[in-house]
């Protein structure tokens, strides 16, 4: 196994946070010009979420199959299937100038994005040894949040200043670049046991997989998280465009900036994690987040930054321990059981959206935050459960 501070393991790390650096970049960088784009193809703002949510629709729904045909042919060869076909499809976005065959066009990129999402983490849990992996998958999830706060801003500044295209264009030049580094430096497993020929063993791996309770909470939980999380980042982007403040969509789009905190939070996790179990922080992430969330009600461009940066802290804490609760509790096709738990993690994302902008359309925040309010009581109810469950990982780290 590779141990923490090798060469080797900086290697890994690396390359494995490039790569969902780039995921990331390319997942999102049509978030923030949703207004943009809803001007152009003058569509209403729950219309042309389909640009964003048809990514993450395709992406959630083709990331059980990725997982599955991982454990053929290796997670290294799926990782860098969906990488390399990233740009290209970008590429192919420019051949088109209608909101239908954009959003077709958006559907594909989340079957590449998903190749890649779908087993990096198995890739480290089978690679890197338990305390390699504890503090690589906080750096992981970090490399999550600045790919989405780089894609956004990019996406944001270069529509606004040469249109959408211009910014389609740069994505997928500086992907194409970044996948090459991926390539070179992500090592051949070397734990890895191909299972071929066993379709009907990994349908039976799903299914028990959903069956333990532990693993489909978290799974849940992951759900609703990214339901308010990232679907509030939208629904600000909306009310900034919009009058009183009438902000341009590259000026808007600086709001991703608050990212940041989630990539601080979700690397102090490793911390959390030695003194306290994952469901108590998931219930603390979720808490800082639900303050967020009231704290944007004050319309000044001050107390709203500062809720988008207590949503973000708070919603990337309580993403990192959930991802690390499901893949270190699943005893078996870990690529499995990580794929299932962002299954829920997109779908939640997707449906929250047009939840939460049609509260927007019909009643401002002061309805987003009635709306939301009712996702954070579910999730604050899934949590409960969850500390019902015995924390395995707590045991471990007494052992150690």
């Amino acid at each position: 196994m590779i141990e923490l501070g090798s060469n080797e393991y900086r290697r890994v790390t690396f390359a494995l946070a490039l790569g969902s650096f780039l995921v990331f970049c390319n997942l999102y960088l049509f978030q923030p010009m949703l207004p943009f784009m809803a001007n152009h193809f003058q569509v209403s703002e729950t219309q042309v979420n389909w640009i964003f949510a048809a990514s993450t629709l395709v992406l959630a729904v083709a990331l059980v199959p990725w997982a599955v045909g991982s454990e053929s042919i290796g997670r290294r060869k799926v990782m860098l299937i969906g990488l390399i076909s990233m740009p290209f499809i970008g590429l192919g976005m420019l051949l088109f100038d209608s909101l239908i065959m954009l959003v077709i066009m958006r559907a594909l990129m989340g079957l590449a994005l998903a190749a890649f999402a779908s087993v990096a983490v198995a890739y480290m849990v089978e690679e890197l040894s338990s305390k390699a992996f504890g503090q690589a998958i906080g750096g992981y999830i970090a490399a999550n949040s600045l790919g989405g706060i780089t894609g956004r801003i990019l996406g944001g500044t270069l529509t606004d200043a040469l249109g959408w295209k211009p910014a389609v264009l740069t994505m997928a030049i500086l992907t194409l670049a970044g996948v090459l580094v991926v390539a070179w430096l992500l090592p051949a497993q070397k734990h890895f046991k191909p299972q071929r020929g066993m379709l009907r063993y990994h349908n039976r791996t799903i299914l028990e997989h959903m069956k333990n309770r532990s693993i489909w909470i978290a799974m849940l939980i992951g759900g609703l998280n990214f339901a308010l999380f990232v679907n509030l980042y939208s629904v600000m982007g909306f009310r900034l465009v919009s009058a009183p403040h009438s902000l341009p969509v590259g000026l808007a789009s600086l709001i991703f900036l608050c990212y940041l905190a989630g990539t601080l939070s979700s690397k102090l996790t490793s911390v959390w994690n030695r003194h306290y179990s994952a469901p108590q922080g998931i219930i603390a992430g979720s808490i800082i987040s639900m303050l967020g969330m009231l704290v944007a009600y004050v319309d000044q461009l001050a107390f709203m930054a500062l809720g988008l940066m207590l949503i973000s802290f708070g919603a990337f804490f309580a993403h990192t321990l959930a991802y690390a609760w499901v893949s270190q509790r699943a005893t078996h096709a870990k690529a499995t059981a990580t794929a299932l738990y962002l299954v829920h993690y997109y779908i939640g994302g997707s449906l929250g959206g047009f939840f939460l902008i049609y509260c927007w359309q019909h009643g401002g925040w002061g309805s987003v935050i009635a709306g939301g309010s009712l996702i954070y009581l579910t999730l604050f109810i899934l949590c409960y459960r969850l500390t019902l469950q015995p924390d395995v990982s707590q045991k471990e780290h007494a052992q150690s």
